[in-house]
């Protein structure tokens, strides 16, 4: 992977990636959503759905699919890499490298390929060589659990200075926000809190996303 170069241009204003909580009824969440998605610049959309068989989760993600598209963001599916393509959505989120590997054939060239899950620096830079479309740090594992904050804003600024393939920053909290802009995340994903409150909580993260001065 090629670094950065030295005199890089003025980085672009970071964007946001709004996770879902778990969904299983598509069209009672679609309204949420659609609030969240009028509210700031949103690139992607994270869809996490409930266990379901086959057909009714591809159901949901036809729901879902055009609520995002019509505001020109993307619809990721997490994990499901089979049922991108089947339900209309633009790309999926892998856990962990494995997964990730796996998910390839499946979505490349034409569809999102995203890994998060990822332990270490090495983990990251394997995902990135392996054709990785965005790589997230921060994010919650299955038991809910974090890395400290200060090793997500460690794990941002070193990728931001080194590789060239942009990554997602994980908020849990509205005051993560901004300190995760400032370590150079190109995106910022919100999670389960935002949907307490989603338009007004995507508008506050919005402004958040004012670069620091000279940042580069």
């Amino acid at each position: 992977m090629a670094s950065r170069p030295k005199q890089a241009e003025p980085r672009p204003q970071p964007r946001l990636y709004l996770v879902t909580p778990v969904i299983a009824d598509a069209a009672g969440f679609a309204t949420l959503l659609e609030a969240a998605l009028g509210a700031g610049d949103v690139a992607a959309v994270l869809l996490r759905m409930a266990p379901g068989d086959e057909r009714s989760m591809i159901n949901r993600i036809k729901q879902i699919a055009p609520v995002a598209q019509r505001r020109e963001a993307a619809l990721i599916l997490d994990g499901h890499a089979d049922l991108v393509a089947r339900g209309g959505a633009d790309g999926a989120h892998l856990s962990g490298t494995d997964a990730f590997v796996a998910a390839l054939a499946t979505l490349k060239p034409e569809r999102i390929a995203g890994c998060g899950g990822l332990d270490t620096r090495h983990d990251a830079m394997l995902a990135a060589e392996q054709g990785a479309d965005y790589v997230m740090f921060g994010e919650p594992n299955t038991r809910g659990h974090r890395p400290p904050f200060h090793h997500i804003e460690e794990r941002i600024a070193w990728w931001a200075e080194v590789f060239e393939a942009p990554s997602v920053a994980y908020a849990g909290s509205p005051d993560e926000v901004a300190p995760l802009v400032a370590a150079g995340a190109d995106f910022i994903a919100l999670g389960d809190w935002l949907w307490r409150d989603p338009a007004n909580e995507v508008a506050a993260a919005a402004r958040d996303l004012r670069l620091p001065e000279g940042a580069a």
